[in-house]
């Protein structure tokens, strides 16, 4: 049973449901005996409608902050800032579901067998159960219900059958949160019609529709009221759409009665078989690219329980199928044309979410997508490109309005309407680098690519505008030659002075090295931009260095505050980003830095949000530390930090910890520069012997990698290119030639 979750019982919660989706449409399968019921999405679905939120008081109140800054009068410059530099509403709009669609069925509730499983490989969701009294007779009525998202026709898809012919009995109907209504219509078909919430003083602008439509073998269907009534049947067929009439950000336009259509006609002649083979072939395509083996795992146990038994150390097969379903998960909330996936990915019952749903820029979003690259789903990173690009437009006007600079800005959060500006409150929302970050992670996409031409020049107009607003807007600090950003904070931390805002964090500093250094390179490689790249580089030599405090630490700030912070364990570990997910600190190259780093690592702490712990086993594997890092891992692989379906519990759920989890654990297995690939640098002692296929490394490589007792014993290599790679394997370092076409095989069972 490898690859799929599996259940004894029917959810009970939503964090029990089965998450479904295509990067367009998302549905949660609860798999009820009585009662199934499915929870809605679809991903353009938001509150609100287009807006700006600039505030024009801001610009004239920036350098009054920084006065009471270099002062060191935190406190008023805290005060300015909330009062005067937030945007206009200071929140922004929510990510919120779209509906239900119920069925209810006409026999008893309490099943005599069930089951219920997740396919990762096919994406399809099962449920079966005999009713109480039949048990296992071969002979009593089975019902069995699958349900699928497909990419291929772009369509929900339940289909629901009895072993026996003419026992399906059930009634179908649809709800949804927003306001609307269902329309009148036929025996075969549902029909919701509604608006959107507005929220925060910005009206809901888009108008949207859900059809259901209804087919089934053996039996009748008769429409009586808001409901579909199906009896004698021996199998039905449900296929259900959402359109809303989002056309970009600035546009809502479209007509969802249009597109609802459109679709319809591409999928309502095919019979289910047809639409199944389609979708799995679709899923497979991306899914079958990589495959990872960890060892045995426990696949005779439900998932469930499996989670409450991973500390004692016997099912390394969960790793790898935690894996296995981050990349699922990606593939259902992430893919060309779509919107990014969001704080709970593409999944969200609740018109008031945590957090809005939205996209945190200051770690979150960001952390969506450390897993496509290395996971072999590079196309999945398309939707952030394009928000990027999006960003770009509307954090232009936020620049100028807020900062009076050239390029774009943004702060720690965005949402549908690419809103940029700082919101929340100075606490969190007073960080402008938010943008250099995007920048920053999508330049190392494209190193994974081997950086591409067509890649590199669709990155080029976003990444020049960070540059330039960054340029525009580091002040240079009294008394020194350095260049801050200031305002700033380190996310979402308060230093000893009891506020957030100071100059120069860290993380700032950290993030911004990176973007000069993106930009010279892909300015170099486009041959554009000769004296920018100049004035880039200039700024990044004035940028204050790395800085190790009294307890040994890399610190947080520029003074050493970390030991005197109000929360010393906090999640956030803003200032090891150049530990990861950037390279500027290693054992190898920085080894006091990297010393430090492991210090501060230390004085933090392990007990954090989901995503916290994510990000702490990506950076245990930078410094080399397996037993660490399984360690981490064992808490979030733990009923504390995953639901029953192996969602993330912050808690509340979001997705970013089984992302960042996912790709911590690949970290662990190779770690990659374009110039050496790093083969088992933090591998655990849990997981001797295993393997992996299809993992990615920087330069445009991918591998198959298989170990025994802690040693590779084989590796293949594969490029678009030719090249030279350096690889280190077992302690040494090898040069191998890879020719496009051709895998570079090498047995390592021998010693060399």
């Amino acid at each position: 049973m490898t690859d799929i979750l599996w259940y004894r019982q029917p959810a009970t919660e939503w964090t029990d449901a089965l998450p479904l989706g295509n990067g367009r449409l998302g549905a949660m399968v609860h798999g009820g005996v009585g009662r199934e019921e499915l929870q809605l999405n679809e991903s353009t679905l938001w509150s609100g409608g287009p807006y700006q939120p600039t505030n024009p008081e801001a610009l004239p109140n920036l350098e009054k902050v920084r006065e009471h800054l270099f002062a060191g009068r935190y406190q008023a410059a805290h005060d300015v800032a909330q009062s005067h530099l937030l945007a206009k509403p200071h929140s922004q709009m929510s990510y919120q579901p779209a509906g239900n669609l119920f069925v209810d069925f006409r026999h008893e509730a309490v099943p005599g067998s069930y089951a219920r499983k997740l396919d990762l490989a096919t994406a399809i969701s099962t449920t079966t159960y005999a009713l109480l009294g039949s048990g296992l007779d071969p002979e009593a009525p089975h019902y069995t219900r699958t349900a699928f998202v497909s990419a291929a026709d772009d369509v929900l898809v339940l289909h629901l059958a009895s072993s026996v012919p003419k026992l399906l009995d059930f009634e179908a109907w649809l709800d949804s949160p927003q306001p609307g209504d269902i329309l009148a219509g036929d025996e075969g078909s549902l029909v919701y019609r509604g608006r959107n919430f507005g929220k925060h003083g910005v009206d809901g602008q888009l108008s949207f529709g859900i059809d259901a439509h209804l087919r089934v073998t053996g039996g009748t269907v008769e429409r009586r009221g808001r409901r579909l009534i199906v009896r004698d049947a021996t199998e039905a067929l449900i296929l259900l759409d959402i359109a809303t009439s989002f056309v970009r950000f600035d546009d809502v336009s479209g007509d969802p009665n249009a597109k609802l259509l459109a679709r319809r006609d591409a999928y309502l002649g095919a019979d289910v078989e047809t639409l199944r083979t389609r979708h799995i072939a679709a899923h497979r395509a991306q899914f079958d690219r990589l495959d990872i083996d960890l060892g045995a795992g426990r696949d005779d146990l439900p998932t469930d329980q499996r989670i409450a038994n991973f500390a004692s150390g016997d099912d390394p097969g969960l790793a790898a199928l935690y894996v296995q379903y981050a990349r699922y998960l990606m593939l259902s909330s992430s893919r060309p044309g779509t919107q990014p996936t969001t704080l709970q990915g593409i999944w969200n019952k609740d018109t008031r979410p945590p957090w809005g749903s939205k996209y945190t820029a200051n770690i979150n979003l960001q952390m969506n997508y450390w897993l496509p690259d290395p996971a072999n789903l590079p196309d999945m990173v398309e939707p952030l490109v394009a928000l990027a690009e999006d960003l770009s437009i509307t954090g232009a006007e936020m620049a100028r309005a807020h900062y009076g600079a050239r390029g774009w800005v943004l702060h720690h959060n965005t949402d549908l309407w690419r809103a940029t500006g700082p919101v929340d409150g100075a606490y969190w929302g007073m960080w402008p680098t938010g943008g250099a970050w995007l920048m920053a992670q999508l330049w190392d996409h494209a190193r994974f690519a081997g950086s591409p031409d067509a890649l590199v020049r669709r990155l080029y107009g976003p990444l020049r505008g960070a540059v330039l607003f960054a340029l525009d807007t580091l002040v240079a600090m009294p008394g020194t030659n350095y260049l801050v950003t200031a305002p700033s904070i380190s996310p979402e931390n308060r230093h000893p002075h009891g506020v957030a805002l100071c100059a120069g964090p860290t993380m700032d500093n950290q993030i911004l090295r990176d973007l000069f250094s993106a930009f010279a390179e892909a300015a170099d490689q486009l041959e554009e931009d000769a004296d920018l790249v100049q004035q880039a580089e200039d700024a990044r030599s004035r940028l204050p260095e790395h800085r190790v405090g009294n307890a040994g630490q890399l610190q947080e700030w520029m003074e050493d505050w970390d030991m005197d912070v109000p929360e010393i364990h906090h999640r956030h570990v803003s200032h090891l980003y150049g530990l990861y997910p950037s390279d500027q600190i290693s054992t190898e190259s920085t080894p006091e830095l990297a010393a430090a780093a492991r210090r501060s690592l230390e004085i933090r702490g392990v007990e954090a949000t989901g995503w916290g712990i994510g990000w702490r086993i990506n950076l245990w594997a930078r410094l080399g530390e397996g037993s660490h890092a399984h360690d981490v891992l064992k808490l979030l692989l733990s009923p504390a930090r995953s639901y029953n379906n192996l969602f993330d519990a912050h808690p509340p759920f979001q997705i970013d910890g089984n992302f960042g989890g996912a790709a911590g654990i690949l970290e662990m297995l190779v770690q990659s520069s374009e110039a050496e690939i790093r083969l088992l640098p933090a591998l655990p002692e849990q997981w001797p012997s295993g393997s992996v296929r299809g993992i990615r490394a920087r330069g445009g490589i991918e591998l198959d990698l298989v170990w025994a007792q802690y040693h590779v014993a084989s590796l293949r290599l594969r490029s678009a290119a030719q090249k030279t790679v350096t690889v280190r394997v077992n302690g040494q370092a090898f040069s191998i030639e890879v020719v496009p076409g051709v895998d570079a095989v090498h047995d390592f069972t021998e010693a060399p």
